[in-house]
């Protein structure tokens, strides 16, 4: 898999802690900068970690469907960019009372987002993917566009909210595909 893809696979993983990072600054009521940081840091950790796990998890299944693993990885992906855009139409305003900076919420959120790379992890494994640099990559630009989204998000609320989560949905189902087209071929 080359670095190109890789970087769209991250984008498109980032969207969900992108959005999420947005309402945060949104409901962040004394900005500052270690607020960005400290969300984009759990963003980013558990972005770069579920991916792993989920590369662990396909590693020990791969011999059983090595014949149709490019059929699961388009599928994976298919469905979580499906999902993406879905969830992207049915986002309401968020009324928490909860604080986006407290640690239990910030698992939560962290884990919310970050399942998607999971199936990522898996799909990679399937496709037999070292997953070091892709957990690396999807890590560190989830932290940076996570990081970024809080301070848009204190700055400009939700014009962008919708909009990435959809990007990042169309993001995932093109690269199934190109998976399917380049292991059918």
């Amino acid at each position: 898999m080359n670095l190109i893809t890789i970087l769209f696979i991250a984008i498109g993983l980032s969207m969900d802690a992108f959005a999420v990072s947005i309402t945060s600054g949104l409901a962040i009521k004394r900005f500052h900068v270690n607020h960005a940081l400290k969300i984009g840091i759990f963003f980013g950790s558990f972005q770069a970690i579920m991916p792993v796990i989920g590369w662990l998890a396909g590693f020990g299944l791969r011999t059983f469907i090595s014949g149709i693993d490019h059929w699961i990885a388009f599928g994976l992906l298919t469905v979580i960019g499906c999902k993406m855009i879905y969830e992207s139409t049915m986002m309401k305003p968020d009324k928490r009372e909860n604080s986006p900076l407290d640690i239990s919420v910030l698992l939560i959120l962290s884990i919310a987002t970050s399942i998607d790379a999971l199936a990522v992890g898996l799909s990679l494994s399937l496709i037999q993917v070292s997953i070091i640099l892709p957990a690396a990559i999807i890590g560190i630009i989830t932290f940076l566009i996570s990081t970024a989204g809080v301070f848009i998000g204190n700055r400009f609320g939700h014009i962008f909210e919708n909009k990435m989560e959809i990007l990042g949905g169309l993001i995932l189902i093109g690269i199934g595909i190109k998976i399917l087209i380049e292991h059918t071929l």
